[in-house]
């Protein structure tokens, strides 16, 4: 479905957005408003941009259709990482669109040929009956129809240039998407979670995403400079939709990732790590969401943002681990 009702700043963008040929496409995942992919539409070609889970295909191929569009009309299906609530629907997808080819940065090619890594690693933590039920199986794309794109490759959408920016930090295998028409930047997690429910007269609220297991702090703060340095009119996240006041988020967002490392370091020795360092992530949210005007309580917020609190207590614990191991 076509998501059309952001709140604050975020309404702006989309209609904003919407003018340009740029269309946000609720997956489905998890919950309503909470894992987007976009459609692109330039004379007539389209390119989606993540894909999310094999259950979200329905989705895209309904906003295809509404924006006038087949299957035969889609050239690209561009990637901005391989974390499966990104990437887990590709196959299928490409399947369906006779025309296309992937579009993947190079680290993460590999794992759309041959998904089997991908599927063994995340049912390790998560167990085979919920893998089948989140993202319903994974399905190899030919070699043949996947382009690495290395920092800088610029994908053709009809003369509609979307250059690839290798941004790590959140994973090593992660390009955000620059669509130079209009300025705009498709940020994948690099720019971190916004979810609408938090938007207030303030304007959006954002935290970053860790995950395991590739998260570096250096590294992410570098690329959320690099992101802000392009000057985009709106930065369009997966986790969830447009954003703008570009350069307030990404000063919130670099306050965040300090706090949290500070957080991670307090507990690296500490033989109740991962509990204590989840409920300290969970208050230090509730405190900048109730500092941002948040009216949620402060159980409502633990609950909207649970699934994120425990990935980035992982994603730090993982850090931790490599650093005093010296990788």
């Amino acid at each position: 479905m076509f998501y059309h009702a952001c709140m604050q700043t975020a309404h702006t963008a989309v209609d904003a957005g919407a003018a340009q040929g740029i269309h946000v496409i609720d997956t489905g995942f998890q919950r309503a408003r909470f894992d987007a992919a976009y459609l692109i539409v330039e004379s007539g070609r389209a390119a989606f941009i993540d894909c999310g889970t094999h259950h979200s295909q329905p989705r895209l191929l309904a906003a295809l259709a509404q924006a006038g569009l087949g299957v035969e009309n889609v050239d690209w299906l561009i990637l901005t990482h391989v974390h499966l609530d990104h990437a887990g629907g590709a196959g299928q997808l490409m399947a369906r669109l006779p025309n296309a080819k992937l579009v993947v940065h190079p680290r993460g090619a590999r794992h759309m040929v041959d998904p089997s890594i991908l599927w063994a690693g995340a049912s390790a933590v998560y167990g085979d009956e919920e893998m089948r039920r989140s993202y319903g199986g994974l399905q190899p794309v030919p070699a043949e129809r996947v382009v690495e794109a290395a920092d800088g490759h610029v994908v053709d959408l009809a003369g509609r240039r979307l250059r690839c920016l290798d941004t790590p930090g959140h994973a090593k295998h992660h390009n955000a998407i620059l669509d130079e028409r209009s300025g705009c930047i498709f940020s994948g997690d690099t720019f971190g979670l916004s979810y609408r429910e938090f938007d207030t007269a303030k304007g959006a609220f954002i935290i970053p995403t860790t995950s395991p297991v590739q998260f570096d702090p250096d590294a992410l703060h570098a690329s959320i400079r690099r992101l802000v340095a392009l000057a985009p009119p709106a930065i369009y996240l997966t986790h969830f939709g447009p954003v703008t006041e570009v350069r307030r988020l990404a000063d919130d967002l670099h306050a965040t990732v300090d706090a949290m490392v500070a957080l991670a370091r307090q507990f690296a020795r500490d033989g109740s790590r991962h509990a204590k360092l989840t409920a300290a992530i969970a208050r230090l949210y509730v405190e900048r969401a109730h500092a941002h005007g948040c009216r949620q309580s402060a159980d409502e917020i633990r609950s909207l943002l649970a699934i994120d609190i425990e990935l980035n207590a992982q994603g730090l614990e993982v850090w931790l681990d490599r650093m005093a191991a010296g990788r």
